[in-house]
């Protein structure tokens, strides 16, 4: 009888454990996508799909959330092919600045950066300074010298050159074509992960816009504008229009509408994205919520994003 009962309660235990929700969504920038090539396209898929797999696997093997989106979000900006880390894009004085945010939905530990020009990793500075500084948000020449201080790597600034992204901001200056600067609209980057503990995380990191005011910040290292995360509720990662993004605090509305109006998931970040393009604000978000249900809408003629799930396969799109 002992041993009957002791083998029912391993096999609830087992039930329990296999039905944990867990998975991961990443982005990687909305806006007009046309003119990308085939192999331009197949670039991007490989690329978001590798980002996936590493960071399910993290979530798989119980890994955090934290770790899961930091590493999304990492590998992401060392990809040229995106607005972030070492794609990112060009200032109106010909330099990239770059911003980021990780926030960690289990005691909203949260950190963030901005208008960095020589940090490889945006995020993973982020993350340090959320977890070895009593502040939120670091800027410019301070922020570079604390991620000199705790070994965060620091690179020449000829490592993000990208000779296509400068020409754009040339031809920006020089207001020679509309089609292209917005197409620079494409890039930012977000990761958003539940884990197998509850855990919700979220992270997001951009290069900003083509010909941007130096000392610009938009809304990606923005708390409740380009990143928020929740447990119990959701976690959202941002991309678009900056500016609007920041008055409406796009992130955490999307959770404040679950929390206080019981809106699902998909009607929340729905409905935020409708009412932002009725304001002609372009853009789009990646959400996850606390039963590992996931919603992408964007308002933009493409976003860049995928997930994986316990109980979905990996998928990525452009369209």
């Amino acid at each position: 009888m002992i041993i009957r009962s002791f083998l029912i309660l391993l096999s609830m235990s087992f039930t329990l454990h296999s039905e944990e929700n867990f998975g991961i969504v990443v982005h990687g920038g909305a806006g007009v996508m046309s003119g990308l090539s085939e192999k331009a396209q197949q670039e991007i898929h490989k690329n978001i799909q590798e980002t996936i797999s590493e960071a399910y696997a993290i979530l798989e093997g119980g890994g955090s959330s934290l770790d899961a989106v930091e590493h999304a979000v990492s590998m992401l900006e060392d990809s040229p092919l995106f607005n972030a880390g070492r794609g990112s894009v060009y200032n109106s004085d010909e330099v990239q600045e770059m911003d980021a945010s990780i926030m960690d939905g289990k005691d909203r530990l949260t950190g963030a950066i901005a208008s960095v020009s020589i940090i490889k990793n945006p995020i993973k500075l982020a993350r340090k300074v959320a977890e070895e500084t009593k502040h939120v948000l670091l800027v410019g020449e301070g922020a570079e010298r604390f991620a000199k201080d705790v070994g965060v790597e620091i690179v020449d600034k000829d490592y993000f050159h990208h000779e296509e992204r400068y020409q754009r901001v040339l031809n920006s200056k020089k207001q020679i074509s509309k089609s292209m600067q917005s197409s620079d609209k494409i890039g930012t980057v977000g990761a958003v992960a539940l884990d197998r503990n509850g855990n919700i995380a979220a992270a997001t990191s951009t290069g900003g816009m083509t010909n941007k005011m130096p000392g610009r910040v938009g809304d990606s290292p923005i708390i409740g504008s380009g990143t928020w995360a929740q447990n119990g509720v959701c976690g959202v990662s941002s991309t678009g229009h900056g500016e609007f993004f920041i008055k409406y605090q796009v992130a955490r509305e999307v959770c404040v509408r679950i929390e206080y109006l019981n809106q699902t998931l998909s009607d929340s970040a729905e409905s935020i994205i409708s009412e932002l393009n009725a304001l002609e604000a372009k853009g789009g978000l990646i959400a996850i919520d606390h039963m590992g249900k996931i919603s992408t809408p964007f308002n933009t003629k493409g976003m860049i994003r995928g997930s994986q799930t316990n109980k979905t396969e990996l998928k990525s799109y452009i369209y």
